[in-house]
């Protein structure tokens, strides 16, 4: 059962990027570089994490990419700089960056922050996010798709996270 605080946390502003995400158009092009199928897989994937990123901008956090082929979907998408600015303004109301691994300055936090803690708040952030039984498709999703080296999130890790996030908002009270 939801907590209230969780239930009240989700329904913190997300309707927002809930209907941009929901409206994005996904021309073929955004996935040239993305040869894993079905296609309709990774096309939830990337839409599951285009709204975990609505919770993680929101509260000023990092998160990190679980799966290798919603990166390839994403890159895609960037590349696409009109479609990607315009989605970003609709969902966000502000452009999000993009900051791969190695790709941000030596002194920042996603340069020196562990991938674990990035994805520990992944987690968290679809926990924010998700509807009430909603399942997330990005912590197997390359080993679904036949990634070759698969990132993702051990089902034991993402429970872990799943019940510290329970056992934190079940300590909060209204």
């Amino acid at each position: 059962m939801e907590s209230r605080w969780l239930a009240r946390r989700r329904d913190a502003g997300f309707e927002r990027s809930y209907a941009a995400v929901a409206a994005l158009d996904l021309p073929q092009v955004v996935f040239k570089t993305c040869p894993w199928q079905p296609r309709a897989l990774v096309t939830t994937g990337l839409r599951q994490w285009l709204r975990c990123c609505a919770a993680a901008l929101q509260d000023g956090q990092l998160i990190g990419m679980p799966s290798h082929a919603v990166d390839e979907a994403w890159h895609g998408l960037i590349l696409c700089t009109m479609r990607y600015e315009s989605f970003c303004a609709d969902a966000y109301g502000r452009f999000m960056h993009h900051t791969p691994v190695g790709g941000a300055p030596a002194d920042s936090r996603a340069a020196t922050e562990p991938m674990a803690e990035q994805l520990r708040r992944t987690v968290i952030a679809w926990e924010l996010v998700a509807m009430p039984g909603e399942p997330c498709v990005l912590w197997d999703l390359d080993n679904r798709v036949g990634v070759d080296e698969p990132w993702g999130v051990c089902p034991e890790r993402v429970a872990e996270i799943r019940a510290s996030v329970t056992k934190l908002s079940a300590a909060v009270r209204f």
